[in-house]
């Protein structure tokens, strides 16, 4: 995934930044212990919200504080090995994966970064997939499709957004609860749509520059490396679209004490996200939790 899902830490308490925090390190030991060190880096916003989607709804749960390889200075905490994190490491290695092989494919070059990545994640991936084969195929079948799209240059935006939403989707088949799972398909589907637009949002000018298959080059019929005010406008209905039917989703399970933080995702950090994003001020790590329960630093 690529860092966009995050909350908006305006209006959260400093216990719920520090939850946030607790679940960012317990994702990254978790993948460190289930795929080594190199899994870690993977690392990102995006699949800690996977996590906490995924977690249960237990509203007392103990975190422990030990040192951090990425922060040797300080000790930091974090929630222990879980169903819900060791869920969301395995479909992570996965997705980050086919990512990359993804990335591989496309024109140009540049790609030395992304076979040197995907060589270091090559024995994760397999051990990933064979716990989580489902999800692995249903992954390799929505990108199949959405490279058919992509060759074809398709000038619509919903064909391309619904093969990457159904992939997002795939990441709720491992909950138990039907009822659940129902639901987080229907968020995530539409996070993955917002996702996907925004991140061709976000590459329109490197795209446009490279000649590479943007959807909004297609559709707008853009002369340029920018949206047009007209296009600019449609966009934005359609992510806000995105948004408001994620939240109707959300509001239809009690996700306990980490609804605070999925409701700061939903309801004001996805907006905040875009409207950066669309005015070319996004910055992937622009955003502080109080990560070590302590002290406010940069994740």
């Amino acid at each position: 995934m690529f860092g966009y899902v995050r909350p908006s830490p305006a209006h959260l308490t400093e216990e719920d930044q520090r939850r946030f925090g607790g679940a960012y390190c317990g994702l990254c030991r978790v993948l460190g212990e289930r795929y080594g060190q190199a899994a870690r880096f993977i690392l990102n916003y995006d699949f800690t919200f996977l996590a906490i989607l995924l977690w249960p709804c237990r509203e007392e749960e103990e975190t422990l504080r030990r040192g951090c390889i990425a922060h040797p200075l300080g000790k930091r905490d974090y929630y222990p090995g879980n169903r819900a994190l060791e869920l969301a490491a395995d479909e992570s290695v996965i997705l980050a994966w086919w990512q990359l092989r993804d990335a591989l494919s496309d024109p140009g070059g540049g790609k030395g970064k992304y076979r040197a990545a995907s060589l270091a994640l090559g024995s994760a991936y397999r051990r990933a997939s064979q716990r989580r084969p489902d999800f692995d195929r249903i992954t390799r079948e929505r990108l199949a499709m959405l490279r058919e799209l992509e060759e074809a240059r398709c000038p619509s935006l919903d064909r391309p957004a619904d093969a990457f939403a159904g992939l997002l989707a795939a990441a709720a088949e491992g909950v138990e609860d039907p009822v659940k799972r129902r639901v987080l398909e229907q968020l995530l589907y539409h996070l993955g749509r917002w996702v996907y637009l925004v991140d061709a949002a976000d590459d329109l000018e490197k795209d446009f520059a490279s000649g590479s298959y943007n959807p909004l080059i297609c559709r707008f019929s853009l002369e340029r490396g920018e949206l047009t005010e007209e296009a600019r406008e449609s966009l934005v209905v359609s992510l806000d679209h995105s948004i408001r039917l994620m939240a109707a989703a959300y509001e239809l399970w009690d996700f306990g004490a980490w609804s605070p933080i999925i409701r700061a995702v939903v309801y004001e950090g996805l907006f905040h996200v875009g409207r950066a994003v669309l005015e070319g001020t996004f910055q992937a790590g622009g955003i502080s939790f109080r990560a070590a329960g302590r002290n406010k630093e940069q994740l």
